[in-house]
Parts: structure tokens; C-alpha cells; sequence
């Protein structure tokens, strides 16, 4: 039986490489090279395209994404019936995002906007010194991203609190949960970050109302998806000085068309997605342990809640 990789096609040699190297006996195949199709019995993968290639394997067993979200394999056709999803929770992944939420969050805090306005304009003026004590971070999302990014944050000397659908227990951060605990949150907080799985529940969450409820003069900072924002209501906060900046990875559609408005706003930062990038030889051994677990019939890791959709 053989394990199909089904990504960019840059990726798919080192992918190989690093599950040979921790499994030799696996047999690989690159997509289009499939083989015949009844021996694929795993996949890795990233797109909802996928999905629906991956229903002309009668014997799939398991379907490893190679990364943290899973909403993008979800959207129509989805995975095939009764099929496992597992999505990747890997230290590399982790440790990225928290450094870019930490670059971020410096970045504004230490008047990184202004600074380059100025250099731009030729003008030296020393700006008030920030008191890191009094920017207040808050978190949407505290799963494995998130605990970390808050971690992180808080060991540097910023108070941080951070919201969950569930109550949690973080050391150095306040932690609320529920429509009444995101309230609290959203107004003592300076530097809003978004590290949410992206469902129907999220979809849309930094809308107006969201972005009314932070002190005028926070700013965001989004490594989730794109689709957690409504951008005519973060452009229109951004356009009205209520936002003061923002730090954005993830858009919808990606890549980001070249006409759209946050391109050329003067308080906008930009990356393309590259937040987080999953490295093959670190996430290579969590998929080589599910297909294991998946050929012995144990419990996987990571395995995808349909009904929460991560």
C-alpha cells in the first residue's frame, strides 16, 4: 500500500524525503503519479481540490493536512465519507507563528509606522518612549498557536489576555471565554491578535462591531484566515483612525488581488501567508506515526472534529 502526496510540486520531494528517511519501507507516490489506484491507503495533502481526486481511492484509510487549519479541505466537495482528517500540531509551526505575532506586536508597540513615515518624509523627530507594561495584547484563539503566541508575549512584559470558546488556564495570562468574556476582552485591549480556526462561527468575527468594542488606536494583527475579517469594515476603521494599524498574513482570496486597497494603505503590513510554513522534516514524523496508528487500528493524533470543524 502506498501514500499519496498531493501538494505544490516543489514541496512533494522533500516531503518524500523526509518520511522515507523515518520510514524507508513506505512507498511514495507524487501526484499525478499515482499508480493504480486502489493501493493508496494515506494521503497528504493541502487543497480542497484534493478532496475531490481523493474519492477515486477505494481504500483510503487516512488523510494527513499538511498544516495547522483544516477549513480549506472542508469547503465542497470535503474530505470522502468517513475518512479521518488529521491536521498537523508541530513545534516548527508553533514557534513561527509566535515569532511573527511577536514581531508584530513590537512593531507596533515600539511606533514602527511612524518611525518608517518619517524616514520616508525625512524627518527626525524622537516620539515618546512606550511603556510595554501598559500595552494591553489580547488573544482571540488559545489553542496550540495561541497558548504559545501568549506565552511568548507575556514573557517579554506585556499584560495578555486571551479569549476561547472554552474556559482555559494559561500561566501570565487572563484567560475569558463566551460572547460576555469576549466583551471584557476586546475593551482592555491595545493589540488585537487573531489566531482562531476559521468556522462558521468565526467566519466574519473582526467585523465593525468587533472592531468598535477595542479602544480607538488598537491595532490587529491576523496570522488565522482571511476570511476572519470583513475587509470593508477593517479598511473603514483603518480610514477613521479607530484601528491604527495593521499587521495581515492571511486574505481571502489568496493571492491577494493586485487592485486591493491594502496594497498601498500607508497602515497596513503585509505578508503572503508565510506567517507559519510547515517544514517537512519536523512534521514528518507526526504523519509517519498517524499512518502507523491508522494501519493498527489505534487513536490517532490530531484528529479533525467534523462538528467544530478543526
Amino acid at each position: 500500500m502506498a501514500v499519496l502526496l498531493s501538494m505544490k510540486p516543489h514541496l512533494m520531494a522533500a516531503w518524500r524525503d523526509s518520511l522515507l528517511a523515518l520510514d524507508p519501507a513506505l512507498e511514495i507516490r507524487m501526484f499525478p503519479d499515482t499508480g493504480p489506484a486502489e493501493e493508496i491507503e494515506a494521503a497528504v495533502c493541502w487543497s480542497s481540490h484534493d478532496m475531490g481526486e481523493l474519492r477515486r481511492y477505494p481504500n483510503l484509510r487516512l488523510i494527513c493536512s499538511m498544516g495547522a487549519g483544516v477549513d480549506h479541505l472542508l469547503r465542497p466537495p470535503g474530505p470522502p465519507p468517513g475518512i479521518p482528517v488529521v491536521r498537523l500540531v508541530d513545534v516548527m509551526l508553533t514557534t513561527q507563528m509566535g515569532e511573527w505575532v511577536l514581531l508584530n506586536v513590537l512593531r507596533f508597540h515600539r511606533q514602527d509606522l511612524e518611525y518608517r513615515a518619517q524616514q520616508q518624509a525625512r524627518v527626525w523627530d524622537e516620539l515618546d518612549a512606550p511603556i510595554t507594561a501598559e500595552r494591553r495584547v489580547g488573544i482571540l484563539g488559545l489553542g496550540a498557536l495561541g497558548s504559545h503566541a501568549a506565552g511568548m508575549i507575556a514573557a517579554v512584559g506585556f499584560p495578555v489576555s486571551g479569549w476561547s470558546r472554552r474556559q482555559k488556564s494559561l500561566p501570565s495570562v487572563q484567560c475569558f471565554a463566551g460572547a460576555d468574556g469576549l466583551d471584557a476582552m476586546l475593551r482592555q485591549t491595545d493589540i488585537l491578535v487573531c489566531l482562531l480556526p476559521l468556522t462558521p462561527e468565526t467566519r466574519g468575527i473582526i467585523n465593525a462591531r468587533l472592531l468598535a468594542r477595542v479602544p480607538k488606536g488598537a491595532f490587529l494583527i491576523n496570522g488565522a484566515r482571511g476570511g476572519h475579517v470583513v475587509d470593508a469594515d477593517l479598511l473603514a476603521a483603518l480610514d477613521a483612525d479607530h484601528i491604527a494599524g495593521a499587521a495581515l498574513d492571511v486574505f481571502e482570496p489568496e493571492p491577494l488581488p493586485a487592485e486591493h486597497p491594502y496594497w498601498a494603505h500607508p497602515r497596513v503590513i503585509m505578508t503572503p501567508h508565510a506567517a507559519s510554513i510547515t517544514i517537512p522534516a519536523s512534521a514528518a514524523p507526526q504523519v509517519v506515526d498517524n499512518i502507523r496508528r491508522s494501519r493498527g487500528g489505534l487513536p490517532l493524533i490530531n484528529l479533525v472534529d467534523f462538528s467544530t470543524g478543526y
